[in-house]
């Protein structure tokens, strides 16, 4: 959906923008190592919403932790909240994967060893460049 068109969805957004504001802890840890372009040049927007049903009177849609347009990439921060949600996410990511979108899912105690996790975020974007260059 066109950026334009989420006027339209004016409470979504402010949902997003509130989910900004108060990041949890783990958010803000990543957040200051994907912002600005500082992993391989690829820009994420955070709290971002994603559409991947619109009909007349339903909306479905989810708002990513991190997202890049570019590469049709969510990442995802999982808490504690997460353990008692498995098939939630799981049934979200198999919705958003059907739309070309491929989530990778970080527990929250994994950004203890930050370098991993941000080896994980390259490796994935190098496959998931490829993917999108043959689209």
């Amino acid at each position: 959906m066109a950026r334009a068109q989420y006027k339209e969805y004016r409470g979504i957004t402010l949902m997003a923008r509130e989910l900004r504001k108060n990041q949890t802890s783990s958010e803000k840890i990543l957040w200051e190592k994907l912002r600005q372009r500082q992993i391989m040049g690829f820009k994420f927007l955070r709290q971002h919403p994603v559409f991947y049903k619109i009909d007349n009177d339903r909306i479905e849609f989810y708002i990513a932790d991190f997202y890049c347009a570019e590469l049709r990439l969510v990442i995802e921060l999982d808490g504690p909240v997460h353990e008692s949600s498995i098939e939630y996410d799981q049934e979200r990511d198999s919705k958003l994967l059907s739309k070309g979108l491929l989530t990778i899912r970080i527990k929250n105690y994994e950004l203890e060893e930050l370098t991993k996790v941000l080896d994980k975020i390259k490796t994935t974007i190098i496959e998931r460049s490829k993917y999108t260059l043959e689209i």
